[in-house]
């Protein structure tokens, strides 16, 4: 086998990406920079935010965080906290559907009942894939966490499934966000996505096989290699057990599972509750980039206008109906929770990266990752202001400060471009964007 930067180990119907190793890397790169690769994720959430809960009221690096940001205090000097930016093509009446569909392109967005879809144009996310080429073995990531959404919705006459989508190939073509943990997984290591138990026994038994092959690499490489090489074999098992486990205790009817420690995933991974689909969706995620299988990724949290129950959270009300507070202080106290703990969310995917180790540093000192909503305030489906954070380390980025823009007329797309360069990708425009924010 070569030693190149997208090594892959196969074997009968598996393959293993392996991770950065500088071992493997530098004797055929030598010359070239050994640094890990640039890399994206963009995380949306729902149903916009209750702005007083969320903007801070200073600016710079010493700014106070609000209640709804202060989950962010463990990551600070990690992220940035933006304010001011906006959508002008999301002032259309679409409500939802539209401010969703084009929140990574930024453009028109055609109002249909679900014959013409269009986005204005191809997503950020997209026009990264599209650079990277053929670099990565997955193109890129399309991630979801709620099932996909059908039907029209009646006050606006437009389709709902444009809340499901944030990812666009092209104008008229979505990318369809996959909402599995397992199944993408098994895309990631190169295994169908049967359904069998038998078909589940063979491809876990070719998994151990590659596992094996791996694990015959480590005399080739330098001691810290060999420790990366292990850790991160270590959290390929741990990812396939516990979604394993979960297909197991669903299987045999456990009635201990909810008693089973919180890590553990207790049921398969399509019936999975709604925190724990989106925890072991991270898991994967995360292994996805440290294994350089992907280098950009979409993830939406839960589509716009999303009925998802916060229970769990004490609030047993829907989150689109909270979000439509009408100055409710009851219904607004459960916005700004449930708006906490999508915030709580993001934090534990930048910790994750945080605590993975890349090259010689983390994951995360190459990964930017963007959280956000389409909207600013969901009770007036505003667009203007949008919640807006960016966490990594990459390059001269400032980070841990709050930068205030100019409400109304400062792009997000502003910042995809920025974004874009991070990836060599140099633009005069994108979407209604024409001047790189950072």
């Amino acid at each position: 086998m070569s030693n190149s930067r997208r090594r892959f180990l196969y074997g009968t119907g598996a393959s293993l990406p392996l991770p950065f190793l500088t071992s493997l890397h530098a004797r055929r790169f030598a010359a070239r920079d050994p640094s890990p690769p640039a890399r994206s994720v963009f995380m949306f959430f729902p149903n916009g935010i209750w702005e007083q809960d969320w903007t801070p009221s200073d600016e710079g690096p010493a700014y106070t965080l609000t209640p709804t940001l202060q989950p962010l205090e463990s990551i600070r000097s990690d992220v940035l906290v933006l304010t001011g930016l906006d959508k002008r093509h999301s002032h259309d009446g679409g409500g939802h559907q539209t401010a969703t569909a084009n929140f990574l392109t930024g453009l028109p967005v055609h109002k249909t009942s679900g014959k013409q879809l269009s986005a204005g144009g191809v997503s950020v996310d997209q026009l990264i894939a599209s650079h990277i080429g053929d670099q990565t073995p997955v193109r890129n990531l399309v991630l979801g966490v709620e099932p996909v959404r059908t039907g029209v919705d009646r006050p606006t006459g437009v389709t709902l499934l444009y809340t499901s989508l944030i990812s666009w190939e092209t104008s008229e073509r979505p990318a369809m966000p996959q909402n599995s943990p397992r199944v993408v997984f098994e895309r990631l290591f190169g295994q169908s996505a049967a359904t069998s138990a038998d078909a589940r026994k063979s491809n876990a038994r070719l998994l151990n096989l590659v596992l094996e092959d791996a694990r015959s690499l480590r005399p080739a490489l330098g001691r810290d290699d060999r420790v990366k090489l292990d850790e991160y074999l270590a959290a390929v098992e741990a990812v396939e057990s516990r979604i394993r486990f979960a297909d197991k205790a669903a299987a045999t009817g456990n009635p201990h599972a909810s008693k089973l420690p919180a890590q553990a995933p207790q049921q398969p991974a399509e019936s999975l509750d709604f925190p724990s689909r989106m925890s072991a969706m991270f898991d994967v995620l995360t292994l996805a980039l440290k294994a350089d299988a992907t280098r950009v990724a979409s993830i939406m949290l839960a589509n716009d206008s999303s009925a998802q129950s916060f229970a769990f959270i004490g609030i047993p009300e829907t989150h689109h109906g909270v979000s439509h507070h009408q100055q409710d202080p009851k219904k607004i106290s459960s916005y700004q929770k449930i708006n906490r703990w999508y915030v709580e969310q993001f934090v534990s995917f930048i910790q994750r990266l945080k605590n993975t180790p890349d090259g010689d540093g983390s994951l995360l000192d190459s990964t930017q990752v963007l959280f956000g909503s389409g909207l600013s305030d969901g009770n007036r489906h505003d667009p203007d202001n949008l919640p807006i954070l960016l966490a990594g380390k990459t390059a001269d980025m400032p980070k841990g400060q709050h930068l205030s823009f100019r409400s109304g007329s400062t792009p997000l797309c502003n910042l995809y471009l920025s974004m874009l360069h991070r990836h060599g990708i140099h633009l005069d425009h994108f979407g209604d964007g024409a001047e790189p924010l950072l």
